[in-house]
C-alpha cells in the first residue's frame, strides 16, 4: 500500500523531495513545510502526480 510520490514547492513549482505514503492511511495530497534550496527557506511542498 505504500506508494512513492513527489513533493513539489508551491512557490516555485520546483519538484525537491520524493517520499513514501500510506494511501490507506492518506487517501489525499499531502502538504508538508520542507526546505526549498532555491528560496532559501522552509515552504510548503504538496504532492504531485
Amino acid at each position: 500500500m505504500r506508494v512513492k510520490i513527489t513533493l513539489a514547492c508551491t512557490e516555485t513549482g520546483d519538484r525537491n523531495y520524493i517520499t513514501v505514503k500510506n494511501k490507506r492511511n492518506n487517501p489525499e495530497r499531502i502538504e508538508l513545510m520542507k526546505y526549498s534550496p532555491r528560496l532559501k527557506r522552509r515552504t510548503i511542498h504538496r504532492e504531485t502526480k
